[in-house]
């Protein structure tokens, strides 16, 4: 083709997938954070706000990498740096909800938990095959995948603490399961953290 050589066009066909495909994914992310928000502030589900929260990290996360898909490798793996950073956070936030669920106890209404949480394992899961042809792509995207990933085994959780608050009848089951998935978030922040780090000082 004129203009390009065979190389640069097929990196600029590579770079036009990912945005199509972290777009689609961004507005999916961005739809089920307003709905699942809404609905664990109406239900008073620590699990269903830790799972609100990381939809609207991952929106957040999608943003920062749609800016990154056609720049250098020191520039994606500043932003998975950043990535890392918003996983922390929403983790330190859900881990403080627990503390405060602690203090103030409170039985939150399981049917909305599990039919919320079926919604955004459907969304997610769409989100994750999207991602995954491109997960071995580059420290971008890879970071971009596992957050997805994290996405299914939120929604999974909070489903299953849906299931223990209504066995129960208590508010114990969503406090169990808001502090598994802080720690899970804490874990895969600082695996994100650690790869960008490598990449940075390889860079």
């Amino acid at each position: 083709m004129a203009g390009c050589c065979d190389d640069g066009c097929s990196l600029d066909a590579g770079a036009q997938r990912q945005r199509r495909t972290l777009v689609a994914v961004l507005l999916i992310n961005a739809v089920m954070f307003a709905a699942v928000l809404a609905a664990a502030l109406y239900a008073g589900s620590t699990a269903l706000l830790a799972d609100s929260l990381d939809n609207l990290g991952d929106a957040l996360t999608y943003a920062l990498s749609l800016w990154a898909v056609a720049r250098g490798t020191t520039a994606k793996a500043r932003v998975a740096l950043v990535k890392g950073v918003l996983i922390l956070v929403g983790a330190l936030v859900v881990l403080g909800q627990v503390g405060y669920r602690l203090a103030v106890p409170a039985t939150p209404l399981f049917e909305v938990m599990g039919l919320f949480s079926l919604l955004a394992l459907a969304a997610n899961g769409l989100c994750l095959y999207l991602l995954s042809r491109h997960r071995h792509e580059d420290v971008n995207m890879s970071s971009v995948w596992e957050c997805s990933r994290n996405d299914i085994v939120v929604n999974l959780s909070v489903f299953a603490a849906a299931g223990g608050v209504w066995l129960t009848g208590r508010g114990w089951p969503d406090l169990v399961v808001g502090l598994a998935l802080g720690a899970f978030l804490l874990r895969s922040a600082l695996r994100v953290i650690g790869q960008a780090r490598r990449e940075l000082a390889a860079a």
